[in-house]
């Protein structure tokens, strides 16, 4: 399902073309997008991405898209060893770090703020910093078409169609309807993202269902 579609369906479930509401489309997507990208993680949220640790200095730059970590290694430019870093807070780095001329192979990091990230001890070595981090994909408004919209399009649907209904004040039955068809689409996206995705058949064994006597 691409965005064209999209608008089109919500328009048809909720029997409305009214400029207004029609103009506000765009906005009932991407507020069901982000709403569904901070209840599940999919793989479509990761991205990856490497710098070179500067020498003496503690500090590393994140990307500009960055919202949380999923994890931070360092490679070794002699050895190509990954080692990755343990998450600490701040105090702890400046407690552990009480300068930065403590230089070595880094072992921890912590946030320093929306942009930068600190590593302890500083680095000693250009280490290739390799980062994996949670971003928000670019919307299916502005992209036409999206993750979710072609591999799980029921959950971006009601989701949307969640929204569109709370602008129009709309009947508290067909609410109550969206949201627990909404609801039900997230529990299997939950399923997939959260659950299938992190086992497999060797390490975890296949998914039984209890069989009744």
């Amino acid at each position: 399902m691409n965005y064209s579609q999209l608008s089109q369906m919500i328009q048809d479930y909720v029997q409305s073309t009214e400029t207004s509401f029609v103009s506000n489309i765009p906005t009932f997507v991407q507020l069901a997008e982000e709403r569904i990208y901070n209840s599940v993680q999919i793989p479509a949220l990761r991205k990856t991405s490497t710098a070179s640790a500067v020498i003496s200095n503690q500090y590393m730059s994140l990307p500009s898209d960055w919202l949380a970590t999923f994890s931070l290694a360092i490679i070794n430019p002699s050895t190509n060893v990954y080692t990755f870093l343990l998450n600490k807070d701040v105090n702890f780095m400046r407690e552990c770090f009480t300068t930065s001329t403590a230089t070595g192979a880094p072992q921890y990091y912590a946030i320093w703020d929306n942009d930068t990230m600190i590593l302890g001890p500083t680095p000693n070595l250009a280490y290739t910093l390799e980062l994996n981090y949670y971003y928000y994909p670019v919307s299916i408004v502005d992209a036409g078409t999206s993750w979710l919209g072609t591999n799980f399009e029921t959950v971006l649907l009601y989701g949307s169609l969640r929204e569109a209904y709370t602008y129009l004040k709309g009947e508290q039955d067909m609410m109550t309807y969206y949201e627990q068809k909404y609801q039900e689409a997230l529990a299997q996206l939950d399923r997939l993202g959260d659950g299938l995705d992190r086992q497999d058949a060797y390490r975890s064994g296949q998914v039984r269902v209890p069989v009744r006597s």
